[in-house]
């Protein structure tokens, strides 16, 4: 797997789990209803799935690089979606979490 095609399956798997929390957190706190709480919870379930398809085989891995995507795509979902604008600490803090994420899952490995 390249890294291009990983990089874009945590894209993809930031989009389903922040729109996923961003949906059910509408229809909680912005008492928007069932139906998006059901739409968050079905894209939070694919979130899960499209995490499988990356190339690695260790779930701890997997999940802790993304973890650095999360932080970025939660920022920038923030941006978007409630106008929210990040300060030089968050930008540093993204690229301080992406870093990270880079070295966990990109870092030559003897296997």
């Amino acid at each position: 797997m390249t890294v291009a095609r990983s990089v874009v399956l945590f894209v993809v798997a930031a989009l389903f789990e922040i729109g996923g929390a961003w949906l059910v957190w509408q229809g909680i706190r912005e008492h928007k209803g069932w139906i998006w709480i059901g739409a968050g919870v079905i894209a939070l379930g694919l979130y899960g799935v499209v995490a499988t398809w990356q190339h690695d085989d260790n779930f701890g891995r997997i999940l802790a690089a993304y973890g650095g995507i999360f932080v970025a795509g939660s920022i920038a979902w923030g941006m978007v979606a409630d106008g929210y604008r990040p300060d030089r600490y968050d930008v540093i803090g993204v690229l301080v979490c992406l870093a990270g994420m880079a070295v966990i899952m990109y870092a030559p490995r003897s296997h």
